[in-house]
């Protein structure tokens, strides 16, 4: 089937055509008209009956002719015979070619791939499939040939389509395919001339809902964009018509012309922008191809310096080895000497000690001998004090020959000492009164 040239409309209509050029309409078309419904010029008429009807006239003819044979005699007899024999041939030959014809009328050829709506009485009956049928009614017909099988291409252009800014495009063009599914439903509820301009309009209604939603400046992205909603709505609303939308897109979007060199400028800047990214890309790679080449001397530098500084620790850790060696060497001369000195200082403080043990031994020996001297001079010295003792003097107050006054008293008490006489003064005396040693320390 026949699509219509780019940039117009196609056009869905019906054709009454003859049988042999149905299948040359299915497939072909006519220029710039999809027709998937065609109304067959029917040849079948009832002429068919007047063969058989005369057929019967002269078998009946020929029955009578013989009756009255039987009543006659001699020519006539003969002449009867003769009639009712060419009466009951030309019956049956009539009988025969009425019968062919009527064989040869009912035929009916339905083309692959279609399917036929038989009538009877001008009420559907059922649909033919594809292939031979046999019509003995004589008033059974088919009165429609529906393509079910082809997937009919359609073309749809929407004019000043306005987007979301209320700016008009040119044109955007919808192109779908559509297969009917039920060629009952769609010849009884629709038929094809109506269901173009439902189909239009069908069309026209998603692709401005469509464009409503995008901005003018992206309006190119709705070539080959996915028109799957779109397509379930189509197929929703024709559903009812016995018709399945089997595949759609959007192949072209027309804009007007100042966006047109809009869009231009945009590709040219793009382009150029695409040009500055790629040389761009060119000198980032060479600067990192720089940069890792440095990165890669720098590593070698460090990996060298790594070394290096491996082999002065290495060094460092011996010296520090040899100086901890020494150190230790050192420590243990340095113990030695300390021990040495200590053992030297405890056995000079033991034999200093064994000395004052001795001498204490010895001084415990002197003041035992001295402190019996010393008992012996205080026994001496007792016994010599005893002999110069003053006297004691009674003086009796306690007033048994009268009454003592406290001038009395006090007068005795400054005139006995001069009235008592002291010793004299020996070289036995020791200042203070007492002799050395009498407080118990010695000497």
């Amino acid at each position: 089937m026949s699509s219509a040239p780019a940039g117009r409309r196609s056009v869905i209509s019906e054709a009454v055509a003859p049988w042999s050029e149905i299948a040359q309409l299915l497939r072909g078309g006519e220029a710039g008209t999809l027709i998937p419904v065609i109304i067959p010029r029917h040849r079948r008429r009832l002429w068919w009956m007047l063969p058989l009807w005369l057929g019967l006239f002269a078998l009946l003819s020929g029955v009578m002719l013989s009756v009255r044979e039987a009543g006659s005699d001699g020519a006539a007899d003969l002449a009867y015979g003769a009639l009712a024999a060419l009466a009951y041939t030309a019956g049956l030959l009539l009988i025969l070619t009425g019968g062919l014809w009527w064989w040869r009328s009912s035929i009916v050829e339905i083309e692959q791939g279609t399917n036929g709506v038989l009538t009877r009485y001008g009420a559907v009956t059922r649909t033919l499939d594809a292939g031979r049928h046999y019509l003995w009614h004589p008033w059974s017909r088919v009165d429609f040939v529906v393509d079910t099988a082809t997937e009919i291409p359609y073309s749809a252009p929407v004019m000043a389509c306005p987007t979301q800014e209320n700016v008009p495009l040119r044109s955007i063009e919808f192109f779908l395919k559509f297969r009917i599914t039920d060629a009952v439903l769609f010849v009884r509820t629709i038929g094809a001339g109506n269901f173009d301009l439902v189909l239009s309009s069908a069309v026209q209604d998603a692709i401005r809902q469509r464009a409503r939603t995008m901005r003018t400046e992206r309006a190119y992205d709705l070539r080959g964009s996915d028109v799957a909603d779109m397509q379930e709505l189509l197929n929703r609303q024709l559903s009812r018509y016995g018709v399945r939308v089997t595949g759609s897109n959007i192949p072209d979007v027309q804009l007007p012309a100042q966006y047109q060199q809009h869009l231009a400028t945009r590709e040219r800047i793009a382009k150029e922008r695409t040009a500055y990214e790629q040389e761009w890309g060119l000198t980032r790679k060479r600067r990192i191809d720089s940069l890792g080449m440095d990165i890669e001397r720098a590593k070698k530098v460090r990996d060298a310096r790594i070394v290096e500084v491996k082999a002065a620790l290495n060094r460092a850790r011996e010296e520090v080895a040899q100086l901890l060696e020494q150190q230790e060497t050192n420590a243990q001369r340095v113990r030695f000497e300390i021990e040495t000195r200590g053992r030297s200082g405890l056995i000079a403080a033991e034999n200093e000690a064994r000395a004052q043990r001795a001498l204490a031994k010895a001084y415990r020996d002197n003041r035992a001998v001295l402190q019996y001297e010393l008992a012996r001079r205080r026994l001496e010295v007792g016994a010599e004090l005893a002999t110069r003792a003053p006297q004691p003097v009674v003086v009796r107050t306690d007033g048994a020959g009268g009454d003592v006054s406290a001038l009395s008293t006090l007068i005795t008490a400054q005139l006995l000492p001069r009235l008592t006489p002291l010793p004299p003064d020996t070289g036995g005396n020791f200042p203070g009164g007492r002799p050395p040693g009498e407080d118990g320390r010695g000497e």
